[in-house]
């Protein structure tokens, strides 16, 4: 039965409204009478078809799960303040995060400006980096679960499906369990016995991107593995699209765990060569001259920017991560040229 507002759970939170429903729980803003401050309570209702083993299991792991998001603190990630049962449901009470989640931004105002997205994308991979540094998975990553705040700030929020990672058991199970939202979900979620890890949390980031680029929801995995060329690139729906971001989000969105970012720094520090680029001198009339660098061709199997020799079953160079099979690239942006360009078009680099 659904908490009303005016009701007050265990003799201290005062129920306000129902922020959100789904398949496992729901969603209050209530305020804490105690503390005297607005909070955000979910609930988490149990499986009516679990077995009494499976339930005591279920709590134990709502209770692990809770001590362990509670001893978490990171600006770009909510507080956990408490975590109870009450009336036969499990509660875990968190910071209330006032904002406009990303999905409704994107609704509203289609494709975001790159600028904003990169400043969003490096708040929300440092959150990742922390939790992961903490074994755990958020497993839900998507626009309508990251709030952004009146000052500019991004939260995580929603760690409804979470995986606590054991790493002597890389399988081990959660209690609440889920595969996400489908377009944004990774291959390895859509199977209960397929093993997920923080590169499951890259590839839903990197779908996250994909849609506030291009103001469009990626294709689900299923549908990309029956035709690969059916998911149009980022700047083919937006050409304002830097080839940098183009070049992280894609390695994001591998099929394949083995061939996306390993890591959400190494992915943050993809996406911040744009700071760079953006950042540097305008070229001068003699660097705009300069003749076209020689670089290996790319049968050669070497990264044409770079010269790093790759196996031929690498998508991306091991040493500079462009894309291979590109002739040439601007060594500030990594924008392609065409082999007789002088400068790059994105930044004005002389080649």
């Amino acid at each position: 039965m659904a908490l009303l507002p005016g009701q007050l759970l265990n003799q201290r939170y005062q129920i306000h409204a129902l922020l959100g429903q789904g398949g496992m729980g729901s969603v209050y803003r209530a305020t804490d009478t105690v503390m005297q401050r607005v909070v955000a309570i979910k609930e988490r209702t149990p499986d009516a078809n679990a077995t009494p083993q499976g339930l005591q299991q279920a709590h134990a792991q709502f209770q692990r799960e809770a001590q362990i998001l509670g001893a978490l603190s990171h600006p770009n990630l909510p507080h956990v303040y408490d975590f109870f049962n009450a009336n036969g449901n499990e509660y875990v009470v968190m910071e209330f995060i006032a904002g406009q989640n990303l999905y409704d931004a994107v609704t509203a105002s289609g494709a975001i400006n790159e600028g904003a997205v990169r400043a969003w994308a490096d708040q929300a991979l440092d959150a990742l980096e922390y939790i992961h540094a903490q074994n755990i998975i958020h497993r839900d990553i998507k626009p309508a679960n990251i709030i952004l705040k009146s000052d500019g700030k991004v939260v995580l929020v929603d760690f409804g499906l979470v995986k606590l990672v054991d790493a002597n058991n890389p399988n081990t199970a959660t209690a609440m369990r889920g595969m996400g939202t489908p377009e944004y979900a990774p291959l390895e979620q859509f199977s209960p016995g397929m093993h997920t890890d923080a590169r499951s949390d890259i590839y839903s980031f990197g779908a996250t991107l994909y849609h506030l680029l291009t103001g469009r929801a990626p294709l689900d995995v299923p549908r990309r593995l029956l035709n690969p060329r059916q998911q149009p690139t980022l700047r083919a729906l937006n050409p304002k699209i830097s080839s940098v971001m183009e070049i992280a989000v894609e390695k994001a969105m591998e099929i394949q765990p083995q061939a996306r970012w390993q890591t959400a720094r190494a992915m943050q520090n993809q996406i911040a060569q744009l700071k760079r680029a953006s950042s540097a001198p305008l070229p001068t009339t003699a660097q705009t001259s300069l003749a076209p660098a020689t670089l290996p061709m790319q049968n050669t199997r070497a990264c044409p920017h770079c010269g790093q020799p790759n196996s031929s079953g690498e998508i991306y160079c091991q040493a500079c991560v462009h894309k291979l099979g590109v002739e040439r690239f601007c060594a500030d942006c990594g924008t392609a040229a065409l082999p007789a360009a002088t400068y790059c078009v994105e930044c004005g680099r002389g080649l």
